[in-house]
């Protein structure tokens, strides 16, 4: 059942998760935000340091899956404990590795501990909040990774610049420790077994949840990651090679991305709740809007240092208000079977099927062609994620409809 919070009550865990969150992103964001840096200072390769990231968005899209399972049969918030004791662990170990491979297997063990903090939050909004509360509480949770990515990319080049790179992964690791103990004593721990109080759409516990459908949508999910984080790693190393600009101020514009992500899910949430209502054809109408951003990015690439920025930043914050429907809203629906960690796991780790591909992908196309060809690859991901989005919102409609 949900269970029955006061109102200040409610504000504090929405406080609590979205800072839990802000400190998940400190702590798995920071190599994708100083790679250009790395890259400048040790001499190594794009592509080699980019198996970093792949690796951990390869091993926190497979962590998704088990935690998703856990966060249904476990306490979430020992989960979330001990997530953030090794991504604490990690971040304090990577700067002492000497090769990219130690800091990739490092990087790695990051990326599937830091899987073991999301589902278990959506778990534990979904026993604690009614309907238009957990929709409420996810925009915001969701704001804290953002606020976490924006912290980031302003903190590292003051730390870079007055100590050195590694600096920025340990001021990570004290930052975790903190919330480690801030966690343990002020989370709430909701009830294991949740009953179908929830109103939300019914999904009967006999519907496979592996339909055409699903699969559709969990392919679109795929391309929103490849947009999303292909396009938050690479973007200052793109105005870096295309503007020749200096390395932190390319850094630095990377707070511009989670801006208009917080303001992305504040409109994508709005358009949810009070106009489209089906989280597909949604989906769809933000994937478009990110379509035509990475038109313009494309068609006018090499021209205009601010332009190309906008657009950076219009396309990755779309691509997170379709995150935010597909990931936290969508998997609500569910709700009812009991499963909606194992779901949310699930859909959020095709987000870092496609990141693990895009980070690996744009390194390698980068360097054998250029960023004229990477640019209309990923128009060509829009337009495809925008098809198949307002292809399946039919039909996602019918289902719904058929278990209301």
């Amino acid at each position: 059942m949900v269970t029955q919070l006061s109102k200040k009550q409610q504000n504090t865990m929405v406080l609590l998760l979205s800072v839990t969150y802000f400190v998940s992103y400190i702590t798995r964001t920071n190599f994708a935000a100083i790679i250009s840096e790395i890259e400048n200072s040790t001499g190594v390769s794009k592509s080699l340091l980019s198996l970093s990231i792949t690796s951990s968005f390869v091993s926190y899209g497979i962590g998704q899956i088990v935690s998703g399972f856990f966060g249904d049969s476990f306490s979430p918030k020992k989960l979330v404990k001990y997530g953030l004791s090794i991504t604490v662990l990690m971040n304090a170990v990577l700067p002492f590795c000497s090769s990219p491979y130690l800091m990739a297997a490092v990087w790695c063990i990051n990326g599937f501990a830091q899987a073991f903090i999301w589902p278990p939050i959506i778990k534990i909004m979904s026993a604690l909040f009614s309907t238009s509360d957990y929709e409420k509480a996810a925009v915001k949770v969701n704001w804290g990774g953002s606020l976490g990515t924006i912290a980031v990319y302003l903190a590292a080049p003051i730390i870079i610049s007055a100590l050195s790179w590694k600096y920025v992964f340990l001021f990570s690791a004290i930052i975790g420790l903190a919330m480690i103990g801030l966690w343990g004593r002020c989370c709430y721990e909701p009830p294991m077994v949740l009953s179908s109080e929830r109103n939300c759409p019914d999904v009967s516990k006999k519907t496979p949840f592996f339909t055409p459908l699903i699969g559709c949508i969990m392919l679109v999910i795929i391309l929103q990651g490849m947009l999303r984080d292909g396009v938050t790693t690479w973007m200052p190393s793109l105005l870096l090679e295309t503007y020749l600009m200096d390395g932190l101020v390319a850094i630095l514009t990377g707070v511009l991305l989670p801006i208009f992500s917080i303001i992305s899910f504040q409109v994508t949430s709005y358009l949810y709740r009070n106009i489209f209502h089906n989280p597909v054809f949604c989906s769809g109408v933000v994937f478009g809007v990110g379509a035509c951003a990475a038109f313009l990015l494309a068609r006018y690439s090499g021209a205009n240092v601010v332009l190309s920025v906008a657009c950076s930043a219009l396309l990755t914050g779309c691509m997170h208000g379709v995150n935010l429907i597909m990931v936290s809203m969508l998997p609500a629906y569910f709700n009812k079977t009991g499963n909606v960690s194992t779901v949310s796991g699930i859909l959020n780790s095709c987000t870092y099927v496609g990141s693990a591909i895009s980070t690996y992908g744009i390194a390698v196309l980068t360097e054998k062609f250029d960023w004229s060809f990477t640019l209309h690859i990923w128009l060509l991901t829009a337009i495809l994620g925008t098809i198949i989005a307002l292809a399946c919102a039919r039909p996602w409609q019918k289902k719904m409809q058929l278990h209301a």
